[in-house]
């Protein structure tokens, strides 16, 4: 049942790519939105799962230092939180297309500080302004659909990453090597890291990828994806 209900959701959201970025941006904006309606509608705070994929996700981290961390698709900013509590002396942000999850997301953790700053992005319409040490993609390029569309969110994404940083993407396994494949594709940037989670009722992977050290010069790009447009308006 599990697989039907994949199954369904991904030809829903590939349906949704054929409206073009604009038209696509705004239903997805709609949706989110609309999804949460109530606090934590996937029960990101609460459930084992969830809970057990966070901690496989951070112990794949190479030990190094990092000063700026970006949570792409952060939803109420439950995994951005953590990373916060993980990495104290870090600039963290989370990025979210949901103004109300985002609204959910700044709400103050007791005892928990410094706080992650969010702010409202649309991964296909642009990319981040800043570039940053860290950067979590997890449980979202399913949603965005045709090849144009996965090659543009690559570019965004892999513009994102700073100089030697880390690009860590996060998705149901063995569906997680079609997206990878896109990273893999762009000149420099290389796996070094990943591990398979298969012994769970939903298989998943953590990818980490590196960024060449020395600047790029211009934004990474796969092949035939073309500059930034500009924006989500």
């Amino acid at each position: 049942m599990h697989r039907v209900l994949d199954r369904a959701h991904r030809i829903l959201f590939a349906s949704l790519s054929l409206l073009g970025l604009r038209g696509q941006g705004r239903v997805l904006h709609w949706y989110f939105d609309w999804w949460h309606r109530r606090p934590d509608p996937w029960g990101l705070a609460v459930d084992d799962y969830e809970q057990a994929k966070y901690a496989t996700t951070l112990r794949q981290l190479p030990r190094r230092r990092y000063r700026r961390i970006l949570d792409v698709g952060c939803s109420e900013g439950t995994f951005t939180h953590r990373l916060a509590a993980a990495f104290p002396h870090a600039e963290v942000t989370g990025v979210d297309i949901s103004e109300r999850a985002l609204a959910r997301a700044r709400t103050p953790v007791p005892g928990r500080t410094p706080a992650p700053r969010f702010a409202r992005l649309n991964i296909l319409a642009a990319p981040p302004e800043d570039r940053f040490d860290l950067v979590f993609c997890a449980e979202l390029l399913y949603y965005l659909g045709r090849h144009r569309h996965l090659r543009r969110a690559c570019a965004h994404l892999t513009r994102a990453v700073a100089p030697g940083g880390l690009l860590v993407l996060v998705h149901p396994w063995p569906e997680s090597r079609r997206f990878c494949a896109y990273f893999e594709a762009v000149a420099g940037f290389s796996r070094v890291a990943e591990h398979v989670e298969p012994g769970c009722a939903r298989p998943f992977a953590v990818s980490v990828y590196e960024a060449p050290a020395a600047d790029r010069g211009e934004e990474p790009r796969t092949a035939g994806t073309g500059p930034a447009q500009g924006r989500e308006a």
